[in-house]
């Protein structure tokens, strides 16, 4: 029985080291069939490529192109992963593309997307309008404005006419958030250092918090946070949310707009406050350890440490881990899409799509 476990671990092993090969062909007109963890909307194979790196889980994919015409699956993503670190079965079919995640290639944690897309718009997410000379001027509104991830513009032939030269700015989170958030005895958990947000070239502030008070109402989003300053970071990075409410009982953020009236009050156990917009906001969040604080799923890998204060360090040295938890010895490395990703594409005539290049500088 020890002979035969012993096997077993060197196995999974060398089956380990053979799915961490840095693999970057693209497969045409094959189909990894099965094993799908989830689907998401791209514009291009490049772009899905992208996204299955930064996905926690995905190994390899396949991707449904604008020309796919076997059903209504246009630009679906479809992010795939196996024990074996392989796909079960590869089909061919014509139109599909597929290939790997680039994990193992050592990927840039942002990367540059400078693909524009004519006749394709990605629709909703917007938060500013207004009229520029051509798609270019329209992205580059899109890569000054920090909030910007992607951008629509529609032509000098749209129709109809009175929309033309319109240059749509969209939102997209370029900060992580967490998928879920537990108490848990025994467990830490934390951030890398390289999550806070920062705004070069403009001063440093702390940020206004307000200690036992709620501002009740006016909620647009509510998301799972770990802390106050956690909170903070996300309102502030949020294109409208004017102050936010953090809850320390069940761990939620609710991002609130009101650019008329902000009523404080007393509650225990919530903290208050304001986001951080023309300043480089107080980033010492992103160093506290949490204790008793579990940031469940969202595992990149894992590894053996002393110690919290390791397992820390160990997330701050991987460029792609984004938080932490520490249990048991085992340091669990996460992360989660932070890539500009819009929530749907549809082909339509005389509209120029792409994404910010602040990226690629």
């Amino acid at each position: 029985m020890k002979t035969h476990f012993i096997l077993g671990v060197l196995l999974s092993i060398c089956s380990l080291s053979l799915s961490q090969e840095c693999r970057e062909q693209l497969l045409e007109d094959v189909d990894f069939s099965g094993s799908d963890i989830q689907t998401v909307i791209s514009p291009d194979v490049d772009h899905c490529q992208q996204l299955c790196t930064q996905h926690p889980a995905c190994l390899f994919f396949t991707y449904l192109p604008a020309e796919w015409t076997q059903d209504n699956r246009n630009f679906f993503c479809l992010l795939k992963s196996s024990s074996s670190g392989e796909p079960e079965v590869k089909t061919p079919v014509q139109g599909v593309t597929s290939g790997f995640s680039l994990k193992p290639c050592r990927p840039d944690p942002k990367p540059c997307l400078p693909q524009l897309y004519p006749g394709l718009d990605f629709p909703g997410a917007d938060y500013k309008t207004f009229f520029t000379e051509d798609a270019d001027e329209c992205r580059r509104a899109c890569t000054q404005d920090p909030a910007c991830q992607f951008f629509s513009f529609l032509n000098e032939v749209f129709t109809p006419d009175n929309y033309r030269y319109k240059c749509y700015l969209k939102f997209s989170w370029s900060v992580p958030t967490l998928p879920i958030v537990e108490r848990k005895a025994d467990v830490v958990s934390g951030f890398s250092n390289k999550v806070g947000t920062f705004q070069e070239g403009k001063p440093v502030c702390q940020g206004k918090l307000f200690p036992n008070t709620d501002i009740p109402g006016n909620d647009v989003l509510v998301l799972l946070a770990a802390s106050p300053g956690h909170c903070q970071n996300l309102c502030s990075a949020h294109t409208v949310c004017t102050f936010f409410s953090f809850v320390s009982n069940d761990l939620k953020c609710h991002l609130k707009v009101n650019n008329d009236a902000m009523i404080l009050k007393a509650k225990d156990g919530i903290t208050s406050g304001l986001p951080a917009r023309f300043c480089w906001p107080d980033n010492s969040w992103v160093n506290v350890a949490l204790e008793g604080v579990d940031f469940r799923d969202s595992d990149i890998r894992n590894e053996l440490t002393d110690d919290a204060a390791s397992c820390q360090r160990t997330c701050n040295e991987d460029p792609n881990c984004q938080f932490y938890t520490y249990f048991r010895s085992y340091c669990y490395l996460k992360r989660a899409i932070t890539m500009p990703a819009p929530l749907r594409v549809t082909k339509r005539a005389n509209i120029v799509s792409g994404f910010q290049l602040r990226n690629c500088v």
